[in-house]
């Protein structure tokens, strides 16, 4: 197994595919992805479950912060990957693997659906596919998944997908759309020794590779 700085500075990432997903790199430069990536961070579902360092507003601004996603992936800190539909290769949504440590082999997981992809279990394919993903070939021991104190879909999104409960982190991170109020924090993770869970795909697809 290569090591994990190693492994990300394979330029460009792979694509994983499994459960009825294909997971590909965001380009910065195309005109799609950047109006996908604004309509994903502006919308008031996401909004309302975090609030970034950062405050996305505009295609400039949406541009700008794919670049920097290239950016991590280049020095080995992140990977992100555009979630599409494997058959149409329709935007569906995005994760990434985030605040990548090597020498610890830990990392964080974040992800949001696109509105018109919600209520298809977009999500849970996606986690289960790239943290497989992150804990085998990739190299890490450790993945956390950190959300919002009530975001119950969240919660059972992380469940289905070997990520178990470890706590309440208090107070760590900002309340919906402020950066004077905090909130609790659900801290779910799975480690590489961790049983696999079993998460099927719609139509009986096939498993997770990468392409």
């Amino acid at each position: 197994m290569a090591h994990v700085h190693e492994q990300l500075l394979t330029t460009p990432l792979p694509e994983l595919h499994g459960h009825g997903l294909r997971l590909r790199s965001w380009d910065a430069e195309s005109d799609a992805h950047t109006e996908a990536w604004l309509r994903g961070l502006t919308d008031p579902e996401f909004q309302r479950w975090n609030t970034p360092l950062k405050l996305i507003t505009d295609i400039d601004g949406a541009r700008d912060s794919l670049r920097s996603r290239a950016e991590r992936a280049a020095d080995g800190s992140g990977a992100s990957f555009r979630v599409t539909d494997e058959s149409t290769g329709s935007t569906l949504g995005h994760i990434g693997v985030n605040e990548i440590n090597a020498v610890t082999r830990c990392a964080r997981i974040g992800y949001w659906v696109l509105p018109e992809a919600r209520g298809r279990q977009v999500a849970t394919r996606a986690l289960a596919l790239v943290a497989g993903w992150a804990l085998s070939e990739l190299g890490l021991h450790r993945l956390e998944l950190g959300h919002a104190q009530g975001h119950e879909a969240s919660c059972r999104i992380a469940e289905r997908c070997g990520f178990l409960y470890e706590g309440t982190l208090r107070g760590a991170m900002f309340e919906a759309g402020r950066y004077d109020a905090f909130r609790d924090v659900h801290l779910h993770a799975r480690i590489a020794t961790d049983p696999e869970p079993g998460v099927g795909q719609p139509g009986g697809g096939r498993g997770p590779g990468v392409a």
